[in-house]
């Protein structure tokens, strides 16, 4: 589906306390025994950060099809505590860890995954959140890259008893970009190199690129 059909398929909103038992068992399904969070969990995060929680309600039965929940925190790097222990939780956290991405078996590969990923950043970017961090299996990296992570490389996770990757998410753009030089640049890098000329001489440094005023400008 594209996105305008998902949009009209499912109501994306945070889940509702009511909701927590729907969503412990929806993680029972999606996720093998030694991998999935035990209801308790899943319970914490519903009572402690439900605005971390976010839902796709399918609107014709009224029912959860999939979520994508997390804890926030100014912690940069995973860890498995922020599955078990939901008072790790900073309201103003600068990062959110991803602690499941679930979908049901009947709405997979119809785009709804990353709809959540999308709809989830949307909200975060606008907190002002940093980074979506998130562990997952070798096989399903190329599948986040597809949703904009990129592979940090093994994570300090044995949540299963499995060897993990972790990926993250910047939702802010930074205050510039790097880029190849234009034509159009030259007379601004010829001032930065005589500004840089000029501050070198004036620190002892007088021959810094040459008395010659190098490079050339036709270099």
């Amino acid at each position: 589906m594209n996105r305008e059909e998902i949009r009209r398929r499912f109501t994306f909103r945070t889940i509702r306390l009511e909701e927590a038992q729907q969503a412990a068992e929806i993680e029972q399904i999606c996720f093998p025994p030694n991998e999935a969070c035990p209801p308790d969990m899943i319970f914490a995060r519903v009572a402690m950060v439900p605005d971390l929680f976010l839902v796709a309600e399918d609107r014709k039965t009224g029912k959860i099809a999939g979520f994508l929940n997390g804890i926030a925190t100014d912690e940069a790097k995973f860890r498995d505590e922020f599955f078990s222990d939901s008072g790790l939780y900073q309201q103003d956290g600068k990062n959110v860890m991803l602690c499941g991405l679930d979908v049901l078996p009947p709405y997979r590969r119809q785009g709804l995954a990353t709809a959540l990923v999308e709809e989830y950043s949307r909200i975060e970017r606008q907190k002002g959140r940093q980074r979506l961090v998130l562990t997952c299996l070798d096989e399903k990296v190329p599948m986040y890259e597809k949703m904009g992570f990129r592979d940090l490389g093994e994570a300090n996770s044995t949540w299963g008893g499995e060897k993990w990757h972790e990926m993250d998410l910047p939702l802010q753009e930074p205050p510039y970009r790097i880029r190849k030089a234009r034509p159009e640049d030259l007379d601004t890098i010829m001032g930065i190199y005589a500004y840089a000329r000029a501050f070198m001489a004036a620190h002892g440094n007088p021959n810094q690129w040459g008395p010659n005023q190098w490079p050339p400008r036709e270099l």
